[in-house]
Formats: C-alpha cells, structure tokens, sequence
C-alpha cells in the first residue's frame, strides 16, 4: 500500500528526515479535519488541538534538535502549513504565526555567524534567540506573534506604533495589535514594538508577553468571513511592564537580523501562502470527487462528463497547477543551496508570488462553486467554507496589487539607470 504524504504534493524530493517530520503531520490531519466545521461555525479557536499538536512534537518543528526541537527547515514548515491547510486552514493559520517566532531566533544565530554583530552585542542577540527557541522546543510552549497592527502608511503594509519605554528593571508597552492569531490561547506573546525615541527601524524590538500580564486586554472579537477559528482578536497593550532579560532591545538588532532572510523582510512568509494553495487542493479534490460520482437523472452519465463541466474542471485544474508553480518556485528559491539567486531577486519574486498564488487559490474555489452548483452552497459544506477562507488571501497586508507595484517600480528604475548609464558612455 502506497504511503499518503500530504506535504509531498507540495514539497519535491522529501529527504528521510524531512518525511519522518511529515510522517508526524500526516498523523494530526484527521483530528484537524474532523473539527474544521465546528471551528468554523463557531468561529473559535479548537483549543484541542493545542494538546494535539504538542503530543506530536509540532511545536518545535522548526527549533533546532540542540533547543530541544525537531530539526526542522523552511521546507518542513511550508509542508506542514500546506497539509493542514487541506484539512482545517484556521488552525494552520494559527500554526504558521507560532512557527513564524522562530525567526527570530533562528535569524539572529545566522546573524551572529556571518558577524553582524560585535562580542557584546552576539551575547545579547544570542541569550534572547536561545531563550526563545528553548521556549518553543524544551518547554514546548504555544507562541503567538503579534508585529502587525491596523495603522497603515502609503510608503508601507506595516507599521508598528506600540511603544516601549524604559522604566526601572524593564519596559512599558502600550499599543494596539490587531493581527497576530492565537489571543487568548498563547502560552506567551511575542511582540514588536519600537523604542520610545528611536525614530526609524533601528529603534524596532522584540518583547515575551505572557497572555495573562497586568494590562494585556483582548480587543474586540474577530468575526470575519473566512479563517474563522484563528483567535485573530488581537491585544491591547497598557503599561505593560516586560523585565529587561525578557526582551530584545538591542538598537538596529531586529533589522541586522533580518537581512538574514532570504526572500520577505521576516523570513519564512511564504509558508503562510502554502496554507491558501492547502485549501484549494482540499476544495479541487472535493468538487472532483462530487462531480464525479453524481449523476445526471435523465443520462445517468456523471456531471462531470458533459461539455460544461469538463470545461470547469479544466479552468480549475490550471488555476491550481497555477498556484502551485508560485509558491513551488519560492520554496526553491528561498531553501536551495547554494542560492539560485540574489536576495533582490528573491525579494522581487516573492512581491509576485504571494498574491499571485493566493488568486490563483481562490479562483479554484470561485470554479468549483460554479461546478458544483446550489448543493453546495450550504455555509458548512467543503466548498463554502473552502470560497470564505480562500477570500482572506485576497485581503491580505501584501496582495498581489501591492507586489505587482513594486515590482514594477523596481523595474522601471533598473532599466532607466541601465538605459542612463549607457547614454552616459555613449555621450
């Protein structure tokens, strides 16, 4: 009998040890899939599967074996957000913003070794990255990341308000995130804040909240039309005071650490975009196997037969291979070794492809819904579900217009300093 690996749809040439973590993936999907549609309706986090996630050692899939971890890479993760987005992609959601705090640890180490940082500033950096992969790995502790926040510029999709400012011992944050997963569930929260005083990125810094400190608040709940039961409600920081040993606050640390990254300015993004091609292949193989085995009353010939419907299937089958093509090429270009590109080049395409791949996603799902027609329009059925959570790709703080952009910005200035320059020589 032939072995189903999910993460193999997505992930070429699983090495021994990449399968054994995706073994352990394979495992938890059906307790994820049985509760999508009561997360979904309820639009509540399914607390189970905290429990459940930690018995199969998942929450330090990325952690380092040293940290008490997995072992895992960018390629373990993008497989496993993308399996359990077949099954429940609320959870996986939920799950990528957990695995995504690793970054921050893990991209500081890499800092450290390409030498980023003097003596002194390698202690600091390092003391905080091992204490918060250890948290993850040894302890095995739920993280929840909260960078993002409603405020948004013209010049970026980001921008970080919440303050933090020196008192005796420690930090005072105050602000408000709106995006993140996981409120009210998190073992701790990892937040970004800016030094008060510090006026550019230099002045961006890493906190350990736990869920339960004096001035965290639950902001008001999250009822939105897809990824329903992420615990998306956000916190509101006042006065929160975090002990200086819990917290990064080197000046120009969060930014040296970054360029580490090979493809988005935090690292790992592109494994949150495996989630929404997840939940396409989950609504393609469901409207196939619908259209497939019910048939017409008068022909007796499956739906799936007639000229319009293969049509359908068609536009569907290329939307998904589509956004496969994306996110694959990303994965490559931001996990081979030695690199295929440069990191503007890697950058570039990442602009492209997380929006593209998200499109793509939800048009599988638009066709489905015209293949399969009224009976699948209940609230709770695989399709439904499948069109309201692929919708939040489209809304995203990077869609694809906004990458699109940049891109051609980028574009346009290199090939007007190319055509200057040779203007230049020509002259």
């Amino acid at each position: 009998m032939t072995e189903t690996i999910t993460a193999s749809l997505l992930v070429d040439r699983l090495t021994e040890a990449e399968l054994q973590r995706a073994r352990a993936v394979e495992n938890v999907l059906p307790t994820l899939r049985e509760a999508a549609q009561i997360a979904d309706s309820s639009g509540s986090f399914y607390t189970d599967h905290i429990q459940t996630l930690s018995a199969a050692g998942l929450l330090g899939l990325v952690v380092p074996e040293v940290y008490g971890g997995m072992g895992g890479g960018l390629r373990d993760l993008a497989g496993a957000c993308f399996a359990m987005g077949t099954a429940c992609p609320s959870t996986a959601l939920a799950y990528f913003f957990h695995c995504s705090t690793a970054s921050r640890g893990l991209l500081g180490l890499e800092a450290i070794e390409a030498g980023l940082f003097t003596d002194d500033e390698a202690r600091i950096v390092r003391a905080f990255a091992e204490k918060l992969l250890c948290k993850m790995g040894r302890e095995g502790k739920w993280l929840a990341n909260f960078a993002s926040e409603s405020t948004k510029t013209s010049k970026s999709a980001i921008t970080i308000n919440t303050t933090a400012t020196k008192a005796d011992g420690g930090w005072l944050l105050n602000g408000v995130k709106s995006f993140g997963c996981a409120t009210g569930v998190a073992d701790e929260y990892l937040v970004t804040a800016v030094l008060d005083g510090v006026p550019n990125a230099d002045g961006l810094a890493l906190f350990f909240v736990p869920r339960a400190a004096p001035g965290v608040s639950v902001r008001t709940a999250w009822d939105a039309i897809g990824m329903r039961a992420t615990a998306n409600n956000g916190i509101v920081l006042q006065d929160v005071f975090v002990p200086d040993d819990e917290a990064l606050t080197l000046e120009g640390a969060f930014v040296r650490m970054m360029q580490m990254s090979r493809g988005s300015f935090v690292g790992n993004q592109m494994a949150a975009t495996a989630i929404y091609v997840g939940a396409a292949q989950a609504v393609y193989n469901y409207a196939l196997s619908y259209l497939t085995s019910v048939k017409f009353g008068d022909t007796g010939q499956a739906i799936a037969e007639s000229p319009l419907h293969q049509q359908l299937i068609g536009e569907m089958t290329t939307e998904l291979e589509s956004a496969y093509l994306w996110i694959r090429r990303q994965l490559e270009l931001e996990s081979c070794e030695p690199p295929l590109l440069p990191k503007e080049r890697v950058v570039q395409q990442w602009r492209m492809a997380k929006g593209s791949a998200c499109e793509h996603a939800f048009q599988v799902a638009v066709i489905a819904l015209k293949a399969c027609g009224t009976s699948n329009t209940n609230n709770s059925g695989v399709i439904a579900r499948g069109l309201r959570d692929l919708s939040m790709g489209l809304v995203q703080a990077f869609p694809a217009e906004r990458g699109r952009l940049m891109v051609a910005e980028s574009v346009v200035k290199a090939q007007m300093q190319a055509d200057f320059s040779v203007l230049g020589a020509n002259s």
